[in-house]
């Protein structure tokens, strides 16, 4: 299911956007509802969203200021679909330079939303390459990305440079990688560092604090800390504990 974000500050209308049509049919799930473009983006920085069905006039933050910050976040970005009353319309064309193709006018039509949403679908799954759902196929290869960017890089990856590199928002690749393998992208990259010193202890030739620039640490009492406790000893326990086993 494609995350919906529905933004309204008429409750009523709001309501009536999130419960009366059948969302789910088209592939749609509500993910939230906001009052304002302020609250809407707060939403968006925490949830998966990937279209923000928004009206345009607004208290805190309309429509069109809305959709402009979206259009500055980093990585992937919700579409945005405008629920726009006549007299808003050239109003709303405006925000052609912001990426928005998308107009439902007020009041919409089962008819009306069915139809844009059917084309939004289909552009999702074009965009994500899959014909079920982001939580399938396309997820699965971009856990297989996120796996392989933190054996080669474990040193001095991040979070961030994934993100940009996968053209992902970071909170929703957060997000992602928590909920496929119920661990953070910081416990993968300290998982790989915590075995990869292991194997570099293996050989005695090679001093402890040279292993900690090896695999990231910049002070070598940090990694002497995660190493215990990673592990339950000390770098220099573990590699007398070889010795003796061998």
């Amino acid at each position: 299911m494609y995350q919906l974000l529905v933004v309204e500050d008429e409750v009523s209308s709001r309501n009536i956007l999130a419960t009366c049509f059948p969302w789910n049919e088209l592939g749609f799930e509500l993910c939230g509802q906001a009052d304002n473009g302020k609250e809407a983006l707060e939403i968006i920085e925490s949830k998966i969203v990937h279209v923000v069905f928004t009206d345009i006039s607004m208290p805190v933050m309309d429509g069109i200021e809305l959709t402009e910050t979206i259009s500055h976040l980093k990585g992937s970005k919700p579409l945005v679909v405008f629920l726009s009353a006549h007299d808003d319309f050239k109003y709303a064309q405006e925000a052609i330079k912001y990426g928005v193709r998308y107009y439902a006018l007020k009041p919409s039509s089962f008819g009306e939303l069915k139809e844009i949403f059917g084309r939004i679908r289909e552009e999702l799954d074009e965009k994500y390459q899959t014909d079920s759902s982001f939580s399938g196929d396309h997820s699965d290869k971009t856990m297989k990305k996120v796996l392989e960017y933190c054996a080669k890089n474990y040193r001095d990856g991040s979070l961030s440079d994934l993100s940009q590199s996968l053209y992902l928002n970071p909170s929703y690749l957060s997000q992602l990688i928590k909920q496929k393998t119920n661990m953070t992208f910081s416990d993968h990259i300290q998982e790989i560092r915590m075995k990869q010193a292991a194997v570099f202890l293996q050989d005695a030739s090679v001093k402890i604090y040279h292993i900690s620039s090896m695999v990231g640490y910049v002070n070598s009492n940090n990694f002497t800390r995660a190493f215990r406790t990673y592990y339950g000893m000390t770098p220099t326990e573990y590699r007398s504990k070889m010795e003796s086993n061998r």
